[in-house]
């Protein structure tokens, strides 16, 4: 049975569609990604599976409960963590542990073990006594977790659990996900960071509500049309501006201090990438052709989505 199965879920507020007939399925024990931009729907298909919010047209299933008619039903059996949990400022780290513990109804029995185990897990044990107002970001994320994982949930969702953590407590986070696959849960997540998309057993590409892509990392990565050409420039930032406007074989994404261009056609696109860098007396470090990452493909598949749904 799927843990999670969706199918044409969508959403509307007024003349706006945040997700649009969404259709997909998500194995028990897997670490499902939802990846895209802001305003790509993320949010809205997490509430909906989560029962928080009714779809306006499809159907969602979660661990074999229909997320309208047992609502109640999904929130016994899962455990959400939204993009801004609610943690207590002014309780200790045990505290919203015990405090989360009886919302979810975990017997007083054994509860201390629990409690402890998490604590462990999430390597919290040294800060129990803390406040959780004086926590910071990336033990606040962990703390959040947790507390999701009181009363042992079969499905886990996370809202974009990382964003804004620094790359340290990003690491440790996933660390801590991935051992949560030991014990069978099944793992939906939601991110805009296109690496972490990377360790997830398999990822859907929403944009605009739309669903893009879906499969394994590897799989999606091979609907990459043509190769990958990495550029080294002196201003990369200005030198990307110029090739985005002015090159015709090939899109152009920009990766820190790196450019890349998916052309079809290599030879010409890496000629006319150094004749526009010419011209702008902008200097040509290095071309070098490279596998494409998943926001290579984002970008390829943005650009073969027809103007009028872009701009939508």
């Amino acid at each position: 049975m799927d843990a999670i199965r969706t199918e044409s879920l969508s959403r509307t507020f007024g003349s706006v569609t945040a997700v649009d007939r969404l259709t997909l399925s998500v194995a028990e024990g897997e670490l499902f990604g939802l990846v895209g931009p802001d305003g790509a729907g993320k949010t809205t298909t997490m509430r909906m599976l989560t029962a928080v919010m009714d779809p306006t047209a499809g159907e969602a299933w979660v661990a074999g409960h229909h997320s309208v008619r047992a609502a109640a039903a999904i929130k016994e059996c899962s455990g959400y963590m939204s993009q801004r949990f609610g943690l207590y400022a002014d309780l200790t780290v045990t505290e919203n542990l015990n405090f989360y513990a009886d919302i979810y109804g975990v017997p007083r029995r054994n509860r201390r073990d629990k409690i402890e185990h998490l604590l462990a897990f999430s390597n919290l044990t040294p800060f129990q006594r803390r406040l959780a107002g004086n926590l910071s970001g990336g033990m606040k994320q962990k703390l959040g977790l947790a507390c999701a994982l009181i009363h042992t949930p079969r499905v886990l969702f996370l809202d974009e659990p990382t964003n804004g953590v620094d790359p340290v407590s990003r690491r440790d986070f996933w660390r801590i996900l991935h051992q949560l696959l030991g014990e069978r849960v099944t793992i939906f997540i939601s991110t805009a960071y296109l690496d972490e998309a990377e360790r997830c057993t398999r990822l859907a590409l929403l944009h605009r509500g739309r669903l893009l892509a879906l499969g394994t990392p590897d799989t999606v990565k091979q609907l990459m049309r043509g190769t990958i050409l990495e550029l080294r420039a002196a201003d990369p930032r200005r030198a990307a501006g110029l090739l985005r406007s002015g090159l015709t074989h090939g899109d152009v994404g920009l990766f820190g201090d790196r450019i890349h261009i998916a052309t079809p056609d290599p030879e010409a696109g890496q000629a006319e990438a150094e004749a526009i860098l010419r011209a702008a007396g902008l200097l040509l470090h290095a071309v070098t052709r490279v596998p494409p990452t998943l926001e290579d493909v984002f970008v390829s598949l943005l650009a073969r989505e027809p103007e009028a749904s872009r701009d939508a």
